[in-house]
């Protein structure tokens, strides 16, 4: 295990780069004042209660010295990280560009290509990409910490950030702000394709870069979905109300709606409710999740409604 999170970008050796130099000054700096500071203290101690502090009238060169030196420290550091600033904030012509929306709490991306996936964003290896990012709600800042990048999404505006995947795999996405009850449940992954399989990805075949999804039992597949799509955010499995039902024991049992009318909850409603969440909202929730249409297919709902029914 390493002390830093791995180098998976183009961008995060420049980034440590900048970190190494600070913290390498930093701790020179550190030990030479602290070195300097027990010498003095040991060898200008007062020695006697008779002897006299002496009148220092200070020393130009000395002076010179120590402001001349830490100023022009200080304009490397500047113009190190200025450089590495502005390739951060330059994305280059040809990068491909993925809209992103932060929402509690979960991540979309849309595709230039139409396609659409909630908490994996799929990308190319040593293939630039610009995301375009907003906000629906509150604050939030996206993280990539192997690829050493992160820009806070805040509503009404778009802000971006872009970098080029050096290393083929799955990689975390934090939300790295404070943003409501399931910040800590606001999880994503980037996964970084081969040119050959993000090529069939495109084609709109499924992926999957760990186990055969299609070996799994439904429930376990549908386990699966709950955790990787953000449901967690919302919904607990242990009868604790959050943003959105409880998936425990509400299977077979009847809910009250915002209407005033009583549904039982049968593998149909649980469809409709992933699919056209806003249809029929269970009272004392807000209509706030998303539509999955178009982000899970049959087999993953058929998968959920599974998992559901097993939550006793």
């Amino acid at each position: 295990m390493t002390w830093i999170p791995e180098v998976a970008s183009n961008l995060a050796s420049k980034v440590d780069g900048v970190l190494l130099l600070i913290t390498l000054m930093s701790l020179v700096f550190f030990i030479l004042i602290t070195v300097v500071l027990v010498y003095f203290a040991i060898k200008y101690r007062r020695k006697s209660e008779d002897e006299e502090t002496p009148y220092i009238t200070g020393s130009e060169p000395l002076e010179i010295i120590w402001t001349v030196i830490p100023s022009i420290l200080l304009i490397v550091l500047f113009v190190y990280g200025y450089v590495v600033f502005k390739d951060m904030r330059t994305p280059p012509k040809d990068a491909v560009e993925i809209s992103v929306q932060g929402k509690q709490w979960l991540w979309t991306f849309d595709y230039y290509n139409g396609k659409k996936t909630i908490n994996e964003l799929y990308v190319q290896y040593n293939r630039p990409v610009r995301l375009v990012m907003e906000a629906q709600d509150v604050l939030h800042s996206f993280f990539v910490p192997a690829f050493r990048v992160k820009q806070d999404l805040v509503p009404g505006r778009y802000t971006q950030l872009w970098f080029t995947p050096t290393k083929i795999g799955t990689f975390d996405i934090f939300c790295a702000e404070y943003c409501g009850t399931g910040h800590s449940a606001m999880l994503g992954k980037v996964i970084v394709l081969s040119p050959e399989a993000y090529e069939i990805w495109e084609k709109g075949v499924k992926v999957d870069e760990g186990v055969g999804v299609a070996s799994l039992p439904p429930a376990e597949l549908g386990a699966k979905i709950y955790k990787e799509k953000g449901c967690n955010a919302c919904h607990s499995l242990d009868g604790s109300k959050i943003v959105g039902p409880s998936f425990k024991g509400i299977f077979g049992h009847p809910v009250e709606l915002q209407d005033g009318s009583t549904v039982d909850v049968d593998e149909n409603y649980i469809r409709q409710s992933i699919l056209e969440p806003q249809a029929q909202v269970v009272k004392g929730f807000a209509p706030v999740m998303p539509s999955f249409k178009g982000i899970l297919s049959d087999e993953d709902v058929t998968a959920l409604v599974a998992y559901i029914k097993t939550l006793k």
